[in-house]
């Protein structure tokens, strides 16, 4: 789980406005630990919670910027996704999506996919796949930044 968070860290200091991340895994996969890292390494003022029941929580860094936390669990429908308004969330900041599976068709197809499983108690497998190519340099930057090299 602490590693969860701390690879959090080190993607979110790379994420610029305009960028999105799509988690997707189980219920207790590690996805709310990631993000609460993320925001961490991005610089977050706020307190990261799980926004499943107001579907977008907003978290502000001292320049101004926005990370958009979304949580499509409770989403039931492409058509209910649309009106989320995804290209203004991505306009305006980062957008980072919980159970982004659930509406992977109103979302960019250039993204950064990160799939969480469960292996342990204390221990989580992350997949990271990157669509295209700002999310592939990404990708490169990330590796070196978490593991050296």
């Amino acid at each position: 789980v602490d590693q969860t968070r701390r690879l959090g860290v080190r993607l979110g200091a790379l994420a610029k406005p305009g960028d999105l991340f799509c988690l997707a895994g189980d219920l207790g996969a590690g996805k709310t630990t990631f993000v609460q890292g993320f925001a961490k390494g991005w610089g977050s003022l706020d307190q990261v919670s799980s926004p499943t029941f107001v579907i977008v929580n907003q978290y502000r860094r001292l320049d101004g910027a926005l990370l958009h936390h979304l949580d499509a669990y409770r989403i039931d429908s492409l058509i209910e996704a649309e009106d989320l308004d995804l290209e203004e969330l991505l306009a305006t900041g980062v957008l980072i999506v919980e159970w982004a599976d659930r509406i992977q068709g109103v979302l960019p197809a250039e993204n950064l996919n990160i799939r969480l499983s469960w292996v342990a108690e204390e221990q989580r497998n992350l997949v990271f796949t990157p669509h295209g190519d700002r999310y592939l340099k990404l990708i490169e930057d990330f590796k070196r930044l978490a593991f050296g090299g």
